[in-house]
C-alpha cells in the first residue's frame, strides 16, 4: 500500500497566513514563509500554498511569494489562487512550484484541464473542489448536464472561495473532472471547515468511490483520530489551524497514524 500523506495548507491573504471558519471570520496565523521552513523541517510530505482572494479580487497569483518558498523548502508544494490559463500556470512552475491547484478556473473552461495535463503533465494539475451540502441545488451556471445537480445530488460546487454557488453536484464534478486529466483532486468540506469536528468522510467517501485519481480531504480536522480515520478513505490529509495553532505536530501525528496502521513516510 502506497504512504499516505500529511500536508500542511497555507491560506494566504495579503501576504499573511490566515484561518477562519467556513471561509470566513479569518484570523492571522502568522508568516507564510516561517511556517512553510517549520511544517518542512517537521517532516510534512508536502506543502499546500493558497492564495486565497486571487479569484474573488482578480489578480494574479503572488509569484514572489511562491519564489520564496521555494527557495527555503525541500517538499513539495502546489499553489493555487487565480491560476486562470496555461501561461500562469508554467508561472508557477518555473517560480519553484511543483504543482497548481485549480478551482474557479476549471468551472469557466474544463478544457483548461484537458490543455494543462496534456501540457504539463497530469502530475501537475490538482483541481481543488470547494463542496457544501445542499438541500435545494442552485440554478446551474454549467452547461455540462451531466455535472448538474438534481434531486439525488447531496453536495454542490461553490467557487470564488465558497462565496459562488454553481449548482454542480461534486461527485460528479469530481468524476468530470478526473476524465480530463486532473492529477488528484483537493477536495474541502465548507461545512466541516475550520470547526475541528471531523473531516467529511460521507463526501471524501462517496467522491473517492467514483473516481480514480488521489484524493486530498481537507476542512474539519480536530484530533489525531480525525486524521488517522479520514486516511482509511483519503490518500492524503490537509492541516491547518491544528497545525499553526501548534496543537500538535506532523512527528505526532504520523506516529499516531502508524499506530493506527495507516501507512505514512517518515524522514
Amino acid at each position: 500500500m502506497l504512504a499516505k500523506r500529511i500536508i500542511a495548507c497555507l491560506d494566504v491573504n495579503k501576504g499573511r497566513v490566515v484561518k477562519g471558519t467556513h471561509f470566513v471570520d479569518l484570523k492571522d496565523a502568522g508568516d507564510p514563509i516561517e511556517l512553510a521552513i517549520k511544517y518542512d523541517k517537521q517532516g510534512a510530505d508536502e506543502l499546500v500554498f493558497l492564495d486565497i482572494t486571487a479569484s474573488s479580487d482578480k489578480r494574479d497569483i503572488l509569484l514572489h511569494l511562491i519564489k520564496k518558498c521555494a527557495e527555503n523548502i525541500f517538499i513539495p508544494f502546489t499553489v493555487g489562487g487565480g491560476i486562470n490559463d496555461c501561461e500562469t500556470i508554467q508561472a508557477c512552475l518555473l517560480a519553484g512550484a511543483d504543482k497548481v491547484s485549480i478551482n474557479t478556473a476549471a468551472i469557466k473552461n474544463p478544457n483548461l484541464i484537458k490543455e494543462a495535463s496534456y501540457k504539463f503533465g497530469s502530475q501537475c494539475i490538482t483541481v481543488a473542489i470547494d463542496a457544501k451540502k445542499i438541500t435545494t441545488p442552485s440554478p446551474s451556471t454549467y452547461h455540462e448536464k451531466e455535472v448538474q445537480c438534481d434531486n439525488a445530488s447531496v453536495w454542490e460546487v461553490l467557487t470564488h472561495g465558497g462565496r459562488n454557488p454553481t449548482g454542480i453536484d461534486a461527485i460528479k464534478w469530481a468524476s468530470y473532472i478526473a476524465s480530463l486529466g486532473a492529477g488528484e483532486l483537493l477536495v474541502t468540506s465548507m461545512d466541516k471547515d475550520g470547526t475541528h469536528s471531523g473531516y467529511d468522510e460521507p463526501l471524501t467517501q462517496a467522491i473517492a468511490n467514483d473516481s480514480s485519481i488521489p484524493i486530498i480531504a481537507s476542512g474539519g480536522a480536530g484530533s489525531l483520530d480525525h486524521i488517522s480515520r479520514i486516511l482509511t478513505s483519503a490518500d492524503a490529509a490537509l492541516l491547518a489551524s491544528l497545525l499553526h495553532y501548534n496543537k500538535t505536530t506532523i512527528p505526532h501525528i504520523k506516529n499516531h497514524c502508524i499506530n493506527a496502521k495507516i501507512p505514512m513516510r517518515l524522514q
